[in-house]
């Protein structure tokens, strides 16, 4: 039975069931007394139907777009304090015509508003009117290739135009359905290509596309800055040429307040502060975020290796973007630090075992060293297996199979000593700090090799590990911190929301079968004193029923329910999102 295999692996021999509390209770001595009296065939089988997924498959169909916002129906109490947008992005239409796309990071960008004033809520979504989703429109196919995707030559072209197209060099999508983030005051949808989007935060409307290359010397950018108290941006982007291959820590500087307000996108000023040289220049690694603390940028240089040979050739051979990426964890991980002010690249190489990221969770300084909080797995082969077919499975064994097939994702963390010399002894733990299980021990000179602190118990392994952690970001980026929220992954998609308290381990859930919540986002009260004093927000859909979403709101200290707001609309699962004050 796939369900009880996977937990004992867990939580040594025993499976938990989650209720709809932050309690759990272990159901399997009750179910098999309650089945000691049937055959063991149909026991096997009464078991089997109880346990099994259901169908995830509407969690992935296109959406629609609703421009008008419509109000929603609010059941319990919404805090009147609360004045803002709460943003959504994500992949919201899989087909034009008969062509369908294969990954699901490859649906058409749908960016959705929940407008909350007054205890009242409004809801409205729109599809990105990027250059891709037009010309997919017009054409009613897909023309434009994306990450799992590879678009197919146009049929009116005759035989010898669509074999020399082949040879063409692919353009980038940009087709930005990860994130909403903000530079210079301007509001953006992004992924992680050269192109993002301008975007009207209030009526959603599309506007200019803009191309990092025009502005800085690289040829994408993540969907994941960072911002520092002072109102500049952070990121990274790749670059190469006949040197080698580069990682390219980028800063846009604040608004200048004194400029004159413009009506089009500037990143003027942008320029790379750091260019860490690849590793491996012909197997540089896939990135989707980085590490930033008051004084340093962290780059996570992990073993998810793009071969750059196949980059070169995969169009030709007609093969989607995500066939260069490989899982190849004999080159472990380095960890590149860089102080964020000066741009200079520490020359001790911080090395740890392969493992794979995708989100950190924060990072601060303490006492000479930096720490470093991030969800992590053992296996980075999973971002290629989301594809649509994956996800449309039927319910019961396969998804569960599938589900058994994917890394679980767990927090962990790393501290980096910061004051590595030539008088540094080898082989001695350097993390000296009070209550740190992580240790840091120089091995060579110039490197230093780390391992992690987990951080957490096994309480978080009935509810499959976690992801899309999120913080009091404005008070406690890059500072000392206590609390994380996060879904937690008992199935494929996130089926729970979890607040971790650093300082105990203690977990608060607010969990319901077959409703699967989106990325929490915290929002501080006005009048905040302590760190979670505030509200979650989430947006929870169900395949079970149609037209059934409702934006979650939870007291982030208790994790009780505040209340929702119910719209009648199907939203498809997504990715990331903000909360913008804004009128």
């Amino acid at each position: 039975m796939c369900v009880f295999n996977r937990v004992k692996k867990k939580i040594g021999g025993k499976v938990w069931i989650s209720c709809c509390s932050s309690r759990s209770t272990c159901y399997l001595d009750f179910l098999l007394q309650c089945t000691s009296k049937m055959s063991s065939k149909f026991s096997f089988q009464w078991l089997s139907s109880l346990l099994q997924y259901p169908s995830i498959a509407p969690l992935v169909r296109s959406g629609e777009e609703i421009s008008d916002p419509i109000p929603a129906t609010i059941k319990g109490i919404i805090p009147a304090w609360i004045s803002g947008s709460f943003l959504r992005n994500g992949p919201g239409k899989f087909e034009f015509g008969q062509d369908r796309y294969t990954h699901w990071f490859d649906g058409m960008a749908l960016m959705h508003r929940f407008h909350i004033s007054e205890g009242s809520v409004t809801y409205s979504s729109r599809f990105l009117r990027s250059d891709s989703y037009v010309q997919n429109s017009e054409k009613n196919r897909i023309v434009v290739s994306e990450f799992g995707t590879v678009a197919t030559p146009d049929p009116c072209k005759n035989i010898f135009a669509r074999f020399f197209s082949r040879f063409q060099s692919p353009k980038a999508t940009d087709n930005a359905n990860v994130n909403f983030v903000k530079y210079k005051g301007d509001y953006y949808v992004s992924t992680e290509t050269n192109y993002m989007r301008r975007v009207d935060p209030q009526s959603l409307e599309t506007k200019e596309k803009v191309d990092w290359s025009q502005y800085i010397a690289v040829n994408s950018a993540t969907a994941h800055p960072h911002y520092d108290p002072e109102g500049a941006t952070y990121n990274m982007g790749n670059s190469y040429n006949k040197n080698g291959f580069f990682y390219n820590i980028i800063r846009v500087p604040p608004t200048d307040e004194n400029a004159a307000t413009e009506e089009t996108a500037n990143l003027t000023g942008a320029k790379v502060i750091c260019s860490i040289r690849a590793a491996e220049p012909r197997k540089p690694s896939y990135y989707h975020s980085f590490v930033m603390s008051e004084n340093y940028i962290v780059f996570i240089e992990q073993p998810i290796k793009l071969d750059l040979l196949k980059f070169m050739l995969y169009k030709i051979q007609g093969k989607s973007f995500n066939k260069i990426m490989s899982w190849e964890p004999q080159y472990g991980t380095i960890f590149h630090l860089v102080n964020r002010h000066t741009g200079k690249e520490s020359e001790v190489r911080y090395r740890a075992a392969p493992m794979f990221t995708l989100h950190q969770i924060n990072a601060f300084e303490d006492s000479g060293f930096l720490v470093m909080d991030m969800c992590c797995g053992d296996d980075g082969e999973v971002i290629g297996e989301f594809t649509l077919e994956n996800l449309r499975r039927c319910s019961g064994e396969e998804v569960d199979k599938f589900y058994n097939s994917l890394c679980r994702n767990l927090p962990r963390r790393y501290v980096l000593p910061l004051t590595v010399d030539e008088q540094t002894p080898l082989d001695q733990n350097l993390v000296t700090l009070h209550n740190y299980k992580a240790t840091a021990k120089k091995t060579n000179p110039g490197e230093v090799y780390m391992t992690h602190e987990e951080l957490h118990n096994d309480e978080l392994l009935q509810y499959g590990g976690l992801e899309f952690p999120q913080i009091n970001y404005d008070q406690y980026n890059g500072r000392s911190y206590r609390y994380f929220y996060s879904c937690g992954f008992g199935h494929v998609f996130s089926d729970s929301l979890l607040k971790m308290d650093l300082h105990t381990k203690e977990l608060k859930v607010w969990r319901y079968p077959g409703l699967y919540p989106s990325e929490p986002v915290f929002v501080a009260s006005p009048k905040a004193t302590e760190e979670d004093d505030g509200v979650v927000l989430s947006v929870i859909i169900t395949p079970r029923k149609d037209k059934s979403t409702f934006l979650l709101i939870l007291d982030a200290k208790n994790f009780t329910e505040l209340g929702r707001a119910e719209v009648p609309v199907n939203i498809p699962s997504g990715t990331h999102g903000a909360f913008y004050k804004m009128g």
